[in-house]
């Protein structure tokens, strides 16, 4: 597995990139962000090989609050046109739907807590997804949804929402669930956006959320097998 320059896209402190840094570590990929609660500048994209696109609290369309985002979407979608390593989760797979032109927008429901997904005939089929099971539990926390983009291949839905992961012309994955939640992540946005758990249908109470921790090591394993095939997709070659 080639040594890769990997860029993270962070919109606020408590939704890090929890498991994916942890295994970027492990394979001495070289980590490098743009935190825009921080300010920081975009990076070239010359420097970078694959870009990961983590969540937030915000909508695609909240311009006005966050301007930064025009800039993030237009820097999205330079990524995939110069066939980049693009991966988004929840907001960021929204950001990604939104680069490629496909609408995002408000669900029916909020979709919050440890719910099942599962493949698609497609997702079952696809060499990414092959080792992972038909249906399998993961922590949603999300109220918005989008439309498919152009082109894109639908890879898993859930009973609430159907676009839950998606594959564009083969590197750019959009995952509208969080594989990466660790318990620290977990307690963390538990902490910060605990004025969204109003128990529903479609949305846990707290204390059922964090005692959601026994899905972590399934999802961080699954995960890391997802991260090692994209890995393989680069066309970055070690120098020498």
């Amino acid at each position: 597995m080639p040594a890769l320059r990997i860029h993270y896209f962070q919109h606020v402190h408590f939704e890090s990139p929890g498991y994916i840094e942890q295994w970027a570590g492990q394979h001495n990929h070289a980590q490098t962000f743009t935190r825009f609660y921080a300010g920081d500048e975009l990076p070239l994209i010359a420097d970078i090989d694959w870009l990961i696109v983590m969540g937030g609290p915000m909508g695609v369309y909240d311009m006005a609050q966050y301007p930064w985002l025009d800039d993030e979407k237009d820097f999205i979608r330079q990524c995939i046109n110069e066939k980049k390593l693009v991966t988004g989760i929840c907001l960021g797979a929204q950001l990604i739907a939104a680069a490629l032109n496909a609408a995002v927008y408000p669900h029916t429901s909020k979709e919050i807590g440890w719910y099942p997904v599962h493949l698609t005939e497609a997702g079952k089929a696809d060499s990414i997804f092959s080792e992972l099971p038909d249906t399998f539990t993961v922590l949603h926390w999300h109220g918005d949804t989008f439309d498919l983009p152009k082109g894109a291949t639908l890879l898993a839905s859930s009973s609430v929402c159907r676009n839950q992961a998606f594959l564009f012309e083969e590197k750019t994955l959009g995952l509208q669930f969080h594989f990466e939640a660790t318990p620290a992540t977990l307690s963390l946005m538990i902490d910060n956006c605990r004025s969204e758990l109003i128990p529903s249908v479609t949305v846990q109470d707290a204390d059922t959320i964090a005692s959601g921790t026994g899905f972590i090591e399934n999802a961080n394993t699954w995960l890391a097998k997802l991260l090692d095939k994209i890995s393989l997709l680069t066309n970055h070659k070690e120098p020498g």
